[in-house]
């Protein structure tokens, strides 16, 4: 298995310039194309940026992936698609094609089969933190049917690489999935802390979050717990949460997110009303179990 000496990336936003320029001084011979060097007035910017990170900006797609071994895309979800589209016009076989971009499973396999149709090899990787400050120490979770041989040769050049299948999209599922629960943190403490500071109440709720926050750490199965409130109070909560949702509007602020929780635990105890499902009769309470019979049929098509 050889070592990988030229690569390229194609976008050089915050992830590829991080990573492009690590590499770099790593002692590979990096190439970079982005969007913007077709913009005249932001061209100028972008292929001085790379040039002081050490990277060679190229005209076109074609010239930043000739003769490299390793192509990575790190463009924005939207455009994951059109630059496998634009790689497999002018790949040559046997290159490898690294999506690290955040898009769905059945996007990865979309990209997966443009790249191979090409004669490349297409692996996904799920990056699982932000890449600063990380930068190649930034965990990154890897899936496709050249997977393993990648990982000890991005390994090899200092990327935190791990093979989770050998199948696409395993991958980018842990990755979104993730999502959920980080992204809606976000959003969350954005309504939340919005209303405390609206009523004043801020320090108060911080202080009673912080307590419940250090019990969670304590509780075991957390995530069992967690699902079988909503299992045993699902519409009680939702009635909760739609009050929560008029002290909200009654400050101005639109519960968004207030209103998504009602609507879902409402939805949750319907689901289970709908198969007989009784929360007594569940117990001992296994989350899996009772996620796994809630689950609507899957179609695996992915188009």
């Amino acid at each position: 298995m050889s070592s990988i000496e030229r690569i390229a990336f194609i976008g050089f936003g915050e992830a590829g310039s991080i990573l492009g320029a690590a590499l770099s001084l790593k002692g590979a011979a990096v190439a970079m194309f982005d969007r913007l060097l077709d913009d005249p007035a932001a061209a100028p910017a972008m292929r001085a940026k790379a040039e002081h990170l050490g990277v060679r900006p190229a005209m076109t797609v074609a010239d930043a992936i000739s003769g490299a071994r390793l192509i990575i895309s790190a463009v924005t979800a939207a455009s994951d698609e059109q630059v496998a589209q634009a790689v497999a016009i002018c790949m040559t076989a046997g290159q490898v094609y690294v999506d690290i971009n955040s898009v769905s499973p059945a996007m990865k396999r979309r990209a997966q089969r443009l790249i191979e149709g090409a004669g490349g090899d297409y692996i996904e990787s799920a990056v699982m933190a932000p890449v600063p400050p990380y930068g190649l120490s930034v965990p990154m979770l890897l899936g496709g049917r050249r997977a393993a041989e990648v990982a000890a040769q991005l390994s090899a050049l200092g990327l935190n690489a791990r093979v989770v299948s050998d199948k696409v999209g395993v991958a980018s599922a842990a990755k979104m999935c993730r999502s959920v629960m980080i992204k809606g943190i976000e959003a969350l403490t954005v309504e939340c802390l919005s209303a405390a500071r609206a009523y004043g109440a801020e320090e108060i709720v911080l202080a009673s979050l912080r307590e419940t926050f250090d019990k969670m750490r304590e509780t075991p199965d957390l995530p069992g717990y967690l699902i079988s409130r909503v299992a045993e109070h699902g519409r009680r909560r939702a009635e909760e949460m739609r009050e929560v949702g008029k002290t909200l509007s009654d400050t101005g602020i639109k519960p968004w997110m207030s209103e998504a929780c009602a609507q879902l635990q409402d939805r949750f105890v319907d689901d289970m009303d709908a198969r007989h499902m009784h929360y007594p009769a569940l117990l001992p309470f296994v989350w899996r179990d009772v996620i796994d019979r809630l689950l609507p049929d899957r179609d695996d098509d992915d188009e």
